[in-house]
């Protein structure tokens, strides 16, 4: 039976017995991390925190880069993830940006070439909110042997992905972040240069949420929101590639079309050359 992206509270609460279930909780320092985490969570769940556990990383002055093989494998061993396993992954589940780190995992383990992966929609704030048993303390021992990474291919858009793209028109370029910060008017101290990617197409990752909340919007609307994105090929991105996780599942995950990466160093990695074209409002 195929694996849905996308799984509910209920469905969870009524597969926790299930010994191939890893829930895995990715709550970082902003949402009170391992502290938050024993606090309370999921029955049985295992704890990552997704800003310092090495599931991006820092090269050459770009943040947001996907880490090299060695080093997800390694992660991933160190969680007690196994090919066999249904990874659930959760995340605070306050808002937009919490989901941003979902996908970003999610995106991480099917390139690493893990096919079993949903997202708890809503994340641990709508587990908690329903009234759903939970466990306190510190996350069990978890494996220490490498993860068998897969890699594939299909999933990542590289720079000179990107570079081509931009010169022959060959995919739709996705931007998820503020209108602000694509027109150029304001910049993110991640990137060199205010602006966005010559060509590209605009649409703020907030948008595919409820609004106050860290839900996904209904099918039917996002398959309204997301016909602005041209079809054929498309590569989302954002500063560091982790906004641009939502507008990459939703498109690929959700909405099921084909040919969508996601360009992980995004504008972070972009503006470190400054030959590379950067666009603004006013140009």
């Amino acid at each position: 039976m195929p694996v849905s992206p996308l799984v509910s509270i209920e469905w969870l609460g009524a597969h926790l017995a299930d010994p191939s279930l890893l829930v895995l909780d990715i709550r970082s320092t902003e949402s009170g991390g391992r502290v938050a985490f024993e606090d309370g969570h999921i029955p049985r769940a295992l704890h990552s925190d997704y800003a310092t556990d090495g599931w991006r990383s820092v090269k050459g002055g770009a943040g947001g880069l996907l880490p090299e093989t060695t080093q997800v494998s390694a992660l991933l061993g160190r969680i007690g993830v196994k090919p066999e396993h249904h990874v659930i992954i959760v995340s605070a589940g306050e808002a937009p940006s919490n989901f941003s780190a979902s996908a970003r995992v999610y995106w991480t383990l099917k390139v690493a070439g893990h096919e079993q992966v949903s997202i708890l929609d809503g994340g641990y704030k709508a587990w908690r909110d329903a009234g759903k048993l939970e466990e306190t303390g510190p996350s069990a021992p978890a494996g220490d042997d490498p993860y068998p990474v897969r890699p594939t291919g299909n999933l990542r858009a590289e720079a000179d992905v990107v570079e081509k793209a931009i010169a022959e028109s060959g995919a739709t370029l996705l931007d998820g972040r503020s209108q602000a910060q694509f027109e150029g008017r304001e910049k993110s101290p991640q990137v060199t240069r205010a602006g966005h990617l010559p060509g590209a197409v605009h649409l703020d990752h907030s948008k595919a949420f409820q609004p106050g909340t860290g839900r996904l919007l209904p099918l039917a609307e996002l398959e309204q929101l997301f016909r602005r994105v041209p079809s054929g090929p498309v590569i989302s991105y954002c500063n560091t590639g982790h906004l641009a996780s939502t507008n990459w599942f939703v498109l690929s995950e959700v909405l099921k079309r084909p040919e969508v990466r996601l360009y992980d160093g995004s504008m972070s990695e972009w503006t470190q050359e400054p030959t590379r074209p950067v666009a603004t409002d006013e140009s």
